[in-house]
């Protein structure tokens, strides 16, 4: 008959037993963790393209009550913003457009961590509430010219100040790895053209779109 010091107590766990559920809790908790970082990140990206598909659909339906133009056409007495273009702010563009818009937030891409949407379209509405760029000459009858997109783009391998830039067809355009970057894909942007459709490409891809257009574009980043 075992003693009570040799007994082991009916469904006590030995020391062995204890470290293996506790490693199995482990690779488990690390499953979880893989498992909610790919769904973010996929959020992150379907969340910057359904922004840019808003702002297009914005630029798009303001510009069917003004004779299919966009603001940047449109002289600030009449209520868009042609004069203001030359500034390079971007956040006045976006403004007049503050109905068709609803909200800032759709301004910020979930992805750009230095940029938090602006609480209303008057106050706090700036560049630095803002991820996005703003193609100035772009129009409703050019679809290919590039009409927003994510603000960080690299010029000649450096990132482009905020203010206006106008980029040439053949310049050596890309994206840096601060926004959309991902271990299962290249550095990547999401743009939005003025027929208003909305993609996610590499640097390669934003060259091909530029070339596309057949013309300068000029983008005025935040």
């Amino acid at each position: 008959m075992n003693t009570p010091a040799t007994k082991r107590k009916a469904g006590a766990l030995t020391l062995i037993e204890v470290l293996v559920v506790v490693a199995v809790v482990a690779v488990l908790g690390a499953a979880i963790l893989v498992a909610l970082s790919r769904v973010r990140m996929r959020s992150s990206k379907i969340g910057c393209i359904n922004n840019l598909k808003q702002v297009g659909l914005s630029f798009r339906m303001w510009a069917n009550d003004y004779d299919d133009k966009f603001p940047m056409q449109i002289s600030v007495t009449n209520g868009g913003t042609m004069e203001l273009v030359p500034s390079g702010l971007v956040f006045p563009h976006f403004q007049v457009m503050s109905n068709e818009l609803n909200a800032p937030r759709v301004l910020v891409c979930p992805d750009d961590q230095t940029r938090r949407a602006a609480t209303n379209f008057t106050l706090d509405f700036e560049d630095a509430h803002i991820s996005y760029f703003v193609g100035v000459d772009a129009t409703s009858n050019q679809p290919a010219m590039l009409l927003s997109g994510d603000r960080q783009i690299m010029l000649d391998r450096v990132l482009l100040s905020p203010g206006l830039h106008s980029l040439s067809t053949n310049q050596d355009l890309g994206w840096p790895k601060q926004i959309h970057w991902y271990k299962d894909s290249r550095n990547t942007g999401n743009i939005v053209l003025a027929d208003g459709s909305a993609y996610r490409v590499d640097a390669k891809g934003l060259r091909e779109l530029l070339q596309k257009s057949a013309v300068p574009n000029r983008l005025a980043i935040p």
